[in-house]
């Protein structure tokens, strides 16, 4: 799933290719994933591209007022062409869900793989709308060491890893960085929120906006198509079941859930204690 580093270097490279162009076509071919039907997608035909920002995981392309706000999910991309096909597209055929086609002749496609179709397309006039954006809680990297501080004490004993990843919370983190961030600053990922000393704190909070910045910088001024490849090969743990750890070269364990699951190191997170299946136990403390 793309998070904030990624979502964040989409904008860039949209606001560097895209802004000062306008819509000369926007389909729509999996109704799935439009959630709004006031504007239609056809409103954004003839409109110039103002700005592309990040909200948490959302992208929004900004047009006079008008917003197409895009939310990838687990497995949605946004692929942009220099000379987009202006050939049509079947409804409900391949992977593709919105076609765009600017005054260049460029433009992108959104797809998604898979068959849970969870990519969501919003056109709206204020992004508030957008019930997500609504929701949203601030932006790690707008967030002060203090106001981090309040934000887990109000969590109390909910975990260190549900806490990162939970969008109303802290906005932009997922599954894959918030094991990043937690090896970093080494700690277990079932840790409770409210339960860090002022020292943990302030390493977690260093940890969170460091390893965030670093994905951020590694992608600067990549093409779209080698985003992913990019975030896989600086992951440390994440997707790393069974290979060494890069700080210590212990193996790197997994806990599995119904529908995800968080890789971590022992050795450096937990005293060497390996973490039980939460499906069947409590954590080994």
């Amino acid at each position: 799933m793309p998070e904030l580093p990624e979502v964040e270097s989409l904008a860039a490279f949209l606001r560097e290719r895209a802004v000062g162009h306008a819509f000369v076509r926007a389909d729509i071919t999996a109704i799935s994933a439009l959630k709004t039907y006031d504007p239609p997608v056809s409103a954004m035909v003839g409109l110039l591209i103002d700005d592309v920002q990040r909200h948490g995981k959302f992208l929004d392309i900004s047009a006079q007022g008008v917003h197409l706000v895009i939310h990838l999910a687990r497995a949605g991309w946004l692929r942009w062409k220099e000379e987009q096909n202006t050939g049509l597209v079947r409804p409900g055929k391949g992977p593709i869900a919105l076609r765009t086609v600017l005054d260049d002749g460029s433009g992108f496609d959104l797809t998604e793989a898979g068959t849970q179709k969870k990519l969501a397309v919003y056109v709206v006039r204020d992004v508030n709308e957008v019930p997500g954006i609504a929701r949203l809680g601030p932006d790690p990297f707008t967030l002060s060491l203090e106001d981090f501080g309040d934000i887990l004490k109000r969590q109390g004993r909910v975990q260190l890893k549900g806490v990162l990843r939970n969008q109303s919370v802290i906005a932009g983190i997922g599954n894959a960085y918030s094991d990043e961030i937690l090896h970093v600053a080494k700690m277990s990922p079932f840790k409770p929120a409210s339960n860090l000393s002022e020292d943990e704190l302030k390493t977690l909070y260093d940890a969170m906006r460091e390893t965030l910045q670093d994905a951020v910088s590694r992608s600067a001024g990549l093409a779209v198509q080698d985003l992913k490849s990019e975030k896989k090969s600086g992951l440390r743990v994440h997707g790393r079941k069974g290979e060494k750890c890069p700080i210590c070269g212990d193996i790197v364990r997994e806990v599995s859930f119904a529908d995800s699951s968080l890789q971590y190191c022992a050795t450096c997170q937990t005293g060497g204690k390996p973490l039980a299946d939460r499906r069947l136990s409590k954590l080994l403390k």
